[in-house]
């Protein structure tokens, strides 16, 4: 296993040592990098912030990865606003988009600490969520699988981690 370099903060470009939680992210942008390259299908993953912005991708083009974070918080959005049969809006645990060119996957990934600096933070907290892009061919329950994973791996660096189980709404 190889050991992760140090990065600058993709969000805005300032040095890692700039803010107290950059060791947190580097963690996370490493995790996601591992991720996307280890996981069969997968070319690419973006850490986005429930408002719509990018806060760490897997080496994606900036341009795209910032078209990609804001209409993946589009998706997120649209699926916790639809009435189940219970009448009642709960965010959906994993959107999947099947086109002829890829998939697109879109999955909560709890609230973390470690994005100080980001425009939306409230209390010290950012809701962020989880974007994966794979090749049409991919086998998707490994993928979504995968994608639990490596959500469980943020854990640590979050506030209020994913949880699942019960029905119960998931941040």
């Amino acid at each position: 296993m190889s050991t992760h370099p140090a990065m600058s903060n993709v969000t805005d470009g300032t040095p890692a040592s700039a803010t107290t939680t950059s060791g947190q992210r580097d963690s996370m942008v490493w995790l996601l990098r591992q991720f996307a390259s280890e996981t069969p299908g997968v070319t690419h993953a973006v850490l986005i912030s429930r408002d719509g912005l990018r806060l760490l991708d897997s080496d994606v083009d900036k341009d795209w990865a910032d078209e990609l974070s804001a209409a993946f918080s589009g998706v997120a959005s649209l699926a916790a606003n639809i009435t189940g049969p219970t009448h009642k809006k709960r965010p959906a645990r994993q959107v999947i988009i099947e086109r002829d060119d890829c998939l697109f996957f879109v999955q909560s990934a709890g609230r973390s600490a470690a994005f100080d600096n980001h425009p939306g933070n409230e209390r010290g907290e950012v809701d962020t969520i989880l974007a994966v892009i794979a090749t049409r061919d991919a086998d998707v329950g490994t993928v979504g699988f995968e994608m639990g994973r490596l959500v469980a791996k943020f854990a640590p660096y979050m506030v209020i981690p994913v949880r699942g189980g019960t029905g119960g709404e998931v941040r």
